[in-house]
């Protein structure tokens, strides 16, 4: 039977390779960027795969998917790799502004903090909302080590959450269910 081509062994002992063929533990701030950064991307798989979803946030989302992996790519990259990622285009936040403000428009005006909940998919959203906090948090301590990370990159992770946020706001409603803001006297 022939060996698949999904395992290398490589990566048993606690190390994996980066783009540039040094090794690095697992659990090194650059791993821990990216792969904040895959997780979140996965969030963003499951939300695209509902039907359940308002049908302009498909094409959202699956860009914001396909950016993530360049993200990914462009975080597990060596700066002296031979092989090196375009600069992250500027345009792409730009978009997700756009987005944003276009399904935001949809969505009553409030002034209180919005619960997470509602509709499942909903629920979805801002958990992958707080996994693209958590890789944004991620991708700044990597900065802080003196890895150089291109600041547009930064940018488009923040407002891929905001977007995450509106997001959740207008599946409640797509869905008939009503904004739960925080009881801040319970």
């Amino acid at each position: 039977m022939a060996k698949s081509n999904v395992y290398t062994r490589t990566g048993d002992a606690g190390t994996t390779s980066l783009v540039g063929g040094s090794r690095v533990a697992k659990d090194c701030a650059r791993l821990e960027a990216y792969g904040t950064v895959d997780e979140a991307n996965s969030w963003l798989g499951l939300l695209d795969a509902s039907t359940e979803i308002p049908k302009e946030a498909h094409s959202t989302l699956s860009r914001a998917m396909n950016l993530l992996f360049n993200i990914g790519s462009a975080l597990a990259t060596e700066e002296d790799s031979k092989w090196q990622p375009a600069p992250f285009p500027e345009t792409e936040v730009s978009q997700l502004e756009a987005d944003i403000d276009a399904l935001d428009a949809t969505l009553p005006r409030h002034n209180r903090f919005v619960l997470p909940g509602g509709h499942a998919d909903a629920a979805r959203a801002n958990i992958a909302r707080t996994v693209v906090r958590r890789a944004e948090r991620r991708i700044i301590a990597l900065a802080a080590t003196g890895v150089t990370v291109d600041p547009m990159l930064c940018r488009y992770i923040n407002r891929l959450s905001d977007y995450l946020f509106v997001l959740s706001r207008a599946i409640n409603r797509h869905n008939g269910i009503n904004d739960v803001f925080w009881d801040y006297t319970k």
